[in-house]
Formats: structure tokens, sequence, C-alpha cells
């Protein structure tokens, strides 16, 4: 199996919550976006998962700011040339035209659908394939992994973990509370489906509460999931400056772990105000990838730009788009 055709996989960015928030910014070629149309195509990313995350204070956290968010990408990014792929077949024929950027959905946090399941729905039919059950506090669904309680799953999460499991939404555990994660990790063995943390770091080389142990890692690994590196500063290096071969050690441990197969990045961009030096913006893709030539064999490096999270939607994506 080859990997894309046209380039990089990054599984998130927060560019759809900068739109919302600056009406004036157009996606195509704003300076002040890390991810535009003209920074993923200078930086050969083929496959952009763009974020929708809305602040989860109660007064904000309303289904309707998750489907403005949801409306911009049809407006901003797919009249910027980038089509939303949902399925597996989509992915193919964009594959299959050699070239081009697509994007996909997430949906950051629970909070939006204000507790109805039935707005999980509503979500996939409009073309969210992942959903992370929490940002960093609690919601209905879950506690996030800075709530001081620690809490797990309430009863109406693990209806949404199933409800999502039976659609097709891949979960996240990234932002997750570790008692979510071992309760969704029981959840996902039962029903035989991975997840994915789609933008975290390894806790043995940076003491951060976002990023994942090692049994957390393991786990994911054996669960046929994926982990997204990401260029978060804190969570790459306690203290700055932060480089990109600061990043490295992360993937040597992770791979150490039996992750080689489950690496892939997710890059935070447009969600984070401090950049690693040479990774500011989508651009800086290319520079990233000749940094990791330097180091890796060509094939290793396919496989944590675009392969391994290739073969994953592959896999777990629906095979096509269901008529609404």
């Amino acid at each position: 199996m080859k990997g894309l055709k046209w380039g990089i996989i990054d599984f998130h960015c927060d560019a759809l919550s900068k739109l919302q928030e600056n009406p004036n910014i157009r996606f195509e070629e704003d300076e002040r976006l890390d991810v535009s149309a003209k920074k993923l195509r200078q930086g050969g990313v083929g496959l952009q998962c763009f974020a929708v995350f809305i602040d989860d204070e109660q007064e904000k956290a309303r289904i309707g700011r998750v489907l403005e968010q949801i409306s911009l990408y049809r407006t901003e990014v797919e009249k910027a040339g980038i089509p939303l792929i949902t399925s597996r077949q989509e992915l193919a024929s964009l594959n299959a035209a050699g070239g081009g950027t697509g994007g996909m959905l997430s949906l950051e946090g629970a909070h939006g659908l204000e507790g109805n399941l039935k707005y999980v729905q509503n979500c996939y039919d409009l073309g969210v394939r992942f959903l992370g059950i929490t940002w960093n506090h609690a919601n209905w669904a879950a506690d996030g992994i800075m709530e001081p309680r620690g809490g797990g799953f309430t009863q109406k999460g693990l209806e949404l973990i199933k409800l999502c499991h039976e659609l097709g939404i891949i979960l996240d555990v990234s932002h997750l509370s570790l008692k979510g994660f071992w309760e969704l990790t029981e959840a996902a063995e039962k029903a035989g489906k991975p997840f994915i943390a789609s933008h975290s770091n390894s806790i043995n080389i940076c003491d951060h509460p976002r990023n994942l142990s090692d049994e957390q890692i393991r786990t994911i690994v054996r669960l046929g999931g994926r982990i997204g590196l990401t260029f978060v500063p804190p969570f790459v290096k306690a203290s700055g400056p932060v480089k990109m071969t600061d990043l490295l050690p992360h993937l040597e441990h992770m791979c150490s772990l039996g992750a080689e197969n489950h690496l892939m990045f997710g890059s935070d961009f447009d969600g984070i105000d401090e950049h690693i030096e040479g990774l500011e913006n989508a651009a800086c893709y290319v520079k990233w990838k000749e940094l990791l030539l330097k180091y890796y064999a060509e094939p290793l490096v396919d496989k944590w730009l675009s392969l391994n999270a290739m073969r994953f939607l592959q896999t777990w994506l629906p095979a096509t788009k269901k008529a609404l």
C-alpha cells in the first residue's frame, strides 16, 4: 500500500475557531493564520484535519457555534479549493487525482453538543469524523485532563461512546482525563474499535499532563490507534527555546514502545501562541521533512508523515458518504 501521492497528513489545527472569532480573516492566504490554503500548498500538506473548537464556558458551549464553524469550512476552506473528505471513497478519489489538498473535520470537546445525542448524528451527517470527548475541563460527557477531581465518563458519556462506535465517529483522547482514558479503553476493546490521540507527546520525555504515559502509548498501539505528535512547545520541552530537534526524543521513545507504525503528526497550528523554532506554520512542513530525512530513512519518514495515518483512514473511515 502506498501513501498519499500528494503529501503530508496533519491531524489537528484550530484555523476554524480563528475564522469564527475574526470574520475579516480570509482562509486563502491570510498571514494571521498558521494554516491557510497557501501555506498548506507550500508545505506539501495533502490532508489537514480541522478541529471545531469552541470555548467550554457555559454561555459559549452551544451547538450553534459548532454549526457555524462547520459552515465556515464550507464557505471559506472549500471555497479555497480544499474539499471535505468524509469517506474512503472520497479519500481514494482525491488521491487518484494525483494532487491537491483535502480536509477533514473533528470536534474538539463534546461540550458544544449540549448533552444532546441527536446533535452527534447531525454533526456526523455534516461531515465530522473525529470527536475529542473533552477539552481540558469537565463537560456533560467526561472530565478533561486538567479537571482537579480526575473523574471519568458520565452515564450519558458512556452512551456517547456507544453512539460514536455505531456511527463510525473516531474518538480522540487528547485532553481526556486518565480515568476517562481507561474507561474508553475498556469500551473500545469490547467494541473492537481503536481511538487516537490527535495531538499529544510523551510524558516520559516532557512531564506535562497533556502528554501520554508509556502505558497509554502501548495501549493505543495495541488497539491499532494512532498518536499525533504535536508542535506545542510546552508539550515538547519543559522550558524554551524549543527547536525542531527537540521533537526527536519523543519520536524515538514512542518507537521504542512499539509505535513506529502508529505515529503521525497533529501540529495544533492556530491553537498555540508560541511555536517551535522553524515550525511556525504549515508551510514549514518542508523544513520538518528535510530534518527528519537527516536522521531517518525515507520509508520511515514517509510512515510518520502520511502512510500511518493513511492506513488508519483507509480502514476506519466509512466506505462511502451517506446521502443526507
